[in-house]
């Protein structure tokens, strides 16, 4: 009887360490959960703006067509790339990202034309729309920043050894982190055309 208390004791001290890793590694992945949903929440908030700033910018009756459908087209491609928190992948990420950055950059395009628009660029309810664009554009960045804090410590309880075996045996497996978009680390070029 004696010799089978060792190995039940050994076996129940494993039982409850795995346990252990496996709570705490469900801990740690809800909350970067929670923290993709707040950045899904960011963009999500950004492109109900977007909807309404375009609906504004249509009033202007010779504004550019041409720029309000590539922001619509940008818009629509961007809201069909969804992605499950718990089985992200970094192609999954970049696929997002590059959505995302192409609705940037549509919109960037718009702003930069509505310039040259002075009854638009005074109407209020579009300065208002901008003025809460620019605040969803921060919060964005903010929420991206956010669920970046919530990997680190995932990633790193799942990859230190002897957990990682365990953590690889149910399933957690590292994350990827939000990269800036292709390009950016390339200075912006600005050029004044006082022209037009």
């Amino acid at each position: 009887m004696k010799k089978w208390i060792i190995p039940v004791i050994i076996i129940v001290l494993i039982a409850i360490w795995g346990f252990g890793i496996n709570n705490t590694a469900v801990e740690l992945n809800e909350n970067v959960k929670e923290s993709w949903g707040n950045v899904q929440n960011s963009y999500q908030r950004r492109n109900d703006l977007i909807g309404n700033l375009v609906n504004t910018v249509k009033g202007a009756a010779d504004f550019e067509r041409g720029t309000l459908t590539d922001v619509i087209e940008a818009r629509s491609k961007a809201t069909q790339t969804t992605i499950d928190p718990s089985n992200i992948t970094p192609e999954q990420l970049n696929q997002f990202n590059e959505a995302q950055g192409g609705l940037s950059s549509a919109l960037s395009r718009l702003l930069v034309t509505i310039e040259r628009y002075p009854d638009l660029k005074s109407n209020q309810n579009f300065l208002k729309l901008q003025d809460e664009l620019a605040s969803t554009e921060n919060s964005i960045q903010t929420q991206r920043t956010r669920y970046n804090e919530a990997i680190k410590p995932y990633n790193t309880y799942v990859n230190k050894a002897p957990r990682s075996i365990v953590a690889g045996m149910l399933g957690f497996d590292e994350k990827p982190y939000f990269n800036s978009e292709a390009g950016a680390d390339e200075p912006v070029e600005v050029e004044f055309d006082f022209n037009n």
